[in-house]
């Protein structure tokens, strides 16, 4: 049963950082699995069940969630060999990253973050998403005011094409979001102690079922992009 995070998570991430070597983590290694992947692991065990009321193809099992520790260094130029924070996922069982919708939760000494979006670019669903807002600009806005987003608490970001213009008279809500790369809504102004907490599933749980219509809007445009690319 999760309990919260524990300031040895918070350390481990801190020395991590500082001690970036392979004989430090090997050293370490015991106190990474009891402080940082066991509580993660039970974090996403407490998140199973909304998330698969959200969609019942949603991947759950913590091995498949979260990320590893150790880094992938062969197409970066920074060679650490591990990482000061972790993050795991909530996807479609099997998808890729590259084309998935995914729900997201990151923690590390100096970050605090979760959310829902596209994992970085994917020009065939955002396409698909501009189709949306041009041919049915009802159904997008519905979406956004079911989820209440944006607001103080939820905030929309992606990178945008500068040179893209939504269609003349569209929504301004919607030319907003008409020419981005990517979208990806976060949660932001968390009050960091708030890791240390059981509760912190219960908050995490609440920002996602509440996000579901979009989650749902954004999967269908997924895979209607993907069909466009196989057809």
């Amino acid at each position: 049963m999760f309990t919260g995070f524990t300031e040895e998570t918070i350390k481990f991430f801190l020395d991590i950082r500082f001690h970036n070597e392979i004989s430090f983590y090997k050293a370490h290694e015991d106190e990474y699995r009891a402080h940082v992947k066991e509580p993660f692991y039970q974090f996403i065990d407490s998140m199973a069940e909304t998330m698969l009321s959200i969609a019942p193809d949603m991947e759950t099992r913590p091995a498949k969630c979260l990320a590893r520790i150790r880094r992938d260094t062969r197409f970066t130029k920074d060679k650490s060999p591990f990482r000061d924070h972790l993050w795991l996922l909530f996807r479609r069982g099997g998808e890729a990253r590259e084309t998935c919708v995914t729900y997201w939760f990151e923690l590390g000494a100096d970050r605090l973050v979760w959310g829902l979006g596209f994992w970085g670019y994917n020009r065939p669903a955002m396409d698909a998403l501009r189709r949306r807002m041009t041919e049915k600009p009802q159904e997008v806005r519905k979406v956004l005011r079911q989820c209440g987003i944006p607001d103080d608490t939820l905030h929309i970001f992606g990178d945008a094409y500068q040179r893209m213009k939504p269609p003349p008279g569209m929504p301004v809500d919607l030319a907003m979001l008409y020419p981005l790369k990517e979208i990806y809504i976060q949660r932001v102004n968390i009050p960091f102690e708030v890791c240390y907490q059981r509760e912190l599933t219960d908050m995490v749980a609440k920002d996602f079922l509440r996000l579901k219509p979009l989650y749902l809007l954004l999967r269908s445009c997924a895979d209607e992009g993907m069909a466009q690319l196989d057809a």
